[in-house]
């Protein structure tokens, strides 16, 4: 693990410097999550997927609400109930 010092500008921006990009193939346009707890901020290259990626994580995942028993009828109950545990 390499470990840097960043400088944040006057609107909040922070350089990475040119040998973590270059280590984590990271360029312009690319996107990262940043995550922050207490005074610790982590930053994570997101990789989006592909389309067939995408459908073949959704049929996954509507086989697994299938197998447990879930109908579509239940995808509004469901989503309040994470939004309300998000909130708590």
């Amino acid at each position: 693990m390499s470990a840097d010092v960043l400088t944040v500008s006057s609107k909040g921006q922070v350089m990475l410097p040119a040998k973590l990009r270059k280590e984590l193939a990271i360029q312009s346009g690319d996107k990262l999550a940043v995550y922050a707890s207490g005074d610790v901020i982590m930053l994570k290259k997101i990789q989006m997927p592909t389309a067939e990626e995408f459908r073949t994580r959704l049929d996954e995942a509507r086989e697994w609400a299938k197998s447990v028993g879930y109908q579509k009828s239940d995808v509004s109950d469901v989503i309040k109930t994470v939004r309300a545990k998000r909130r708590a």
